[in-house]
């Protein structure tokens, strides 16, 4: 996984407030580019694959507490703008369901919607390297080098942010504990200083690179399917 799972409250408000704004800009863009396409064909796809998204995205996969996005299946399907568009749908649903907090779904937009784009050109890219000759190859890397970079994205803005990556993992737990208020407040100051976060980073990178290879093998497999059975679903690019 590549978002953040805390409830409202958490973030700043700032990176909160510019990561909405950053969104909704990148959503008008993406809305003016597909209006000149096509959309009786998308609009369904958009519906299943946002579908398939949020189930794959509410069941972690034991033991590795690791859950697949798919959003490089979107954004080989759907392109860039459509997808993005889908990851947004995806990431206001799966916060109805307390996967993560309303505000914070800026955020998880801008980083997963970033997986999507990126994928879509690094798999045109790996597509034209490999001569063609194994979509799935194509797909597996670009998925594996999206998370990669998306991750990075993630970290970054939580080194910006300044915030404790300690309360990160215990707000779910605080949320919805029977202590008392000032039990509360006492746990949030014991962890007011910052945590290395490069030291944090690179144990994440290190843990989720196997979540990343995961998602890469099940995207290559997806696409590969889709290729052979319905090739129509994909973009033209995708399937030359």
């Amino acid at each position: 996984m590549s978002h953040l799972h805390v409830p409202d409250g958490v973030l700043p408000n700032w990176i909160v407030l510019a990561s909405w704004i950053i969104t909704i800009s990148i959503l008008a863009l993406c809305v003016l580019r597909v209006r000149r396409t096509h959309m009786l064909r998308k609009i369904p796809l958009i519906g299943i694959i946002s579908a398939i998204m949020v189930a794959c995205m509410m069941l972690p996969i034991i033991p590795f507490a690791y859950h697949l996005n798919l959003s490089v299946v979107a954004g080989i399907m759907l392109g860039p703008s459509l997808a993005f568009i889908a990851v947004f749908i995806v990431d206001i649903i799966i916060a109805m369901f307390g996967h993560g907090g309303i505000t914070v779904v800026g955020l998880n937009t801008i980083v997963v919607g970033a997986e999507a784009v990126i994928g879509y050109y690094l798999f045109q890219i790996a597509m034209a390297m490999l001569k063609k000759h194994s979509i799935a190859w194509s797909s597996g890397i670009a998925t594996v080098l999206s998370l990669m970079l998306s991750t990075s994205l993630l970290l970054g803005f939580l080194y910006i942010s300044q915030v404790d990556v300690q309360i990160l993992f215990e707000a779910d737990k605080e949320r919805v504990s029977t202590t008392s208020f000032e039990e509360k407040e006492v746990s949030t100051a014991e962890h007011s200083s910052s945590i290395n976060v490069p030291k944090f980073a690179k144990v994440a990178l290190i843990l989720l690179s196997l979540g990343w290879i995961l998602e890469g093998v099940i995207t290559a497999l997806v696409i590969r399917y889709v290729s052979g059975v319905r090739p129509d679903l994909l973009l033209p690019d995708a399937v030359k």
